[in-house]
């Protein structure tokens, strides 16, 4: 057992917190953006969504196969957070520019610049999810350093959602592609600040044993294939990839939702903030019961929370709109429980395999995970564009009912689909507090 002080903790969390700023705006707004500021079609984005993820399926592995085998005074992950902050930031606010081109301009525009924003994720955001399997190697202080991971995330997310759109109007002053760029500005300069943070305030204490391959792309090799031999990771990795797809679908549609399903325009940053509040405090109370029971069985409860409270929020009737922010509400809660655990039963993965196959590659294992996660996103992104396409909906005008089942899907159904798929699939994950001990 090798505590970890809580003043690490929130450092750490500071990480999140920098990137899920980043992440809340391209998950809540970045769809909209590209509809309905910068005149993009849905279907187009969705196709865009899923296109920039194949190039991560080659960067992500490279990347945690370099993480693994970098070595300075700083440690193997830490430094990453220093150099790639400033280019993850610059280029956030270039995802959110609109130079005026033509349709197909704009759409070249924003596939280089999207890309380039997702690796630059891919370079700061693989060694810094290893960083919380090497600053503890006890499973229970993990889950609580995750805990305070996922809280200080949503705190940036929350920021997020309650600044984004009154920056836009501050910004902008009517000019919405203004607004979006000077906003995304502002949001910049606040996660290169909490980059640095992370950087200062946390420290690597576990040691990963150094690749015995002396050839470096052979090394990756090995360690990728090896990630995949493990039946414990590749459980943790589906989940992964099924809960982002609904969480991506979610996220992306609550503008649509807030402002054509409820008719209440004014109250999307209200139902993103809450959200992002009640994640918080999910997060939070994963760090206090995951002290008192096995994170296993917490997962599959909260797996059913998760079904419960989204499965709810399909009958809510269109002008009920404040009992759909409690059970919005509800959703991210139960959410924010399960994901600090799933997040830390990846380093618990990575000792199943050094003892099952001889494999500790730490950051590899964690690229393999968020490439999981940035697949389901760019899945869950893809099928927004194209059910919102495909159930006619048209930006700024009355939904038709076609249209309007669509967005119910998408916010409701489809995190109630994953949900009961996740905690089928959680029967199978055999690590559990008892397991470990054994």
């Amino acid at each position: 057992m090798v505590k970890v002080s809580v003043t690490e903790k929130i450092g750490y969390g500071l990480g999140d917190a920098a990137s899920n700023i980043v992440f809340q705006v391209v998950m809540g707004f970045l769809l909209y953006f590209y509809t309905d500021v910068f005149g993009i079609s849905a279907a187009a984005v969705g196709t865009l969504f899923l296109v920039v993820r194949i190039f991560d399926a080659i960067t992500d592995p490279v990347m945690g196969g370099i993480a693994d085998r970098t070595n300075t005074k700083w440690g193997k992950y830490r430094p990453y957070l220093l150099w790639f902050a400033i280019p993850y930031g610059l280029l956030a606010v270039l995802a959110f520019t609109t130079p005026d081109f033509s349709a197909t301009g704009k759409l070249i525009y924003a596939y280089i610049t999207y890309t380039l924003l997702m690796t630059a994720c891919t370079g700061i955001n693989i060694p810094y999810s290893a960083l919380g399997g090497v600053m503890t190697p006890s499973p229970t202080e993990r889950a609580s350093v995750q805990s305070y991971r996922f809280a200080l995330a949503m705190a940036g997310g929350a920021i997020v959602t309650a600044s984004m759109l009154p920056l836009v109007d501050f910004f902008g002053q009517g000019d919405e592609q203004r607004g979006f760029q000077m906003a995304m500005a502002t949001l910049s300069v606040f996660a290169v600040i909490c980059f640095v943070g992370c950087f200062s305030l946390t420290k690597e204490r576990v040691e990963i044993p150094k690749s015995t391959t002396h050839n470096i792309l052979k090394g990756i090799w090995l360690d990728f294939a090896k990630m995949l031999q493990n039946d414990q990771w590749r459980i943790i990795a589906l989940v992964s990839l099924l809960l982002l797809i609904s969480v991506a679908m979610r996220g992306a549609t609550t503008p649509y939702y807030v402002q054509y399903y409820l008719q209440q325009e004014s109250l999307i940053t209200l139902f993103m903030t809450s959200g992002m509040v009640a994640g918080i405090a999910g997060a939070l109370s994963a760090n206090w019961l995951v002290k008192r029971f096995c994170k296993v069985t917490l997962m599959r409860i909260s797996a059913l929370g998760i079904v419960v409270a989204n499965g709810v929020l399909f009958f809510v009737p269109r002008d009920a709109w404040e009992i759909a922010l409690v059970f919005s509400i509800l959703a991210n809660f139960t959410h924010m429980i399960f994901t600090p655990l799933l997040f830390s039963a990846v380093p618990d993965t990575v000792d199943y395999g050094a003892k099952k196959l001889g494999q500790s590659a730490m950051a590899m294992a964690f690229s393999g995970h968020l490439l999981m996660i940035k697949l389901g996103i760019a899945l869950g992104g893809a099928f927004t564009g194209w059910i919102l396409a495909t159930s006619g909906y048209q930006p700024n005008i009355d939904q038709s009912e076609s249209a309007l089942n669509g967005i119910l899907f998408l916010y409701s159904a489809s995190s109630v689909i994953a949900g009961l798929v996740v905690f089928a699939c959680m029967k199978f994950y055999k690590l559990t507090r008892d397991f470990k001990e054994a």
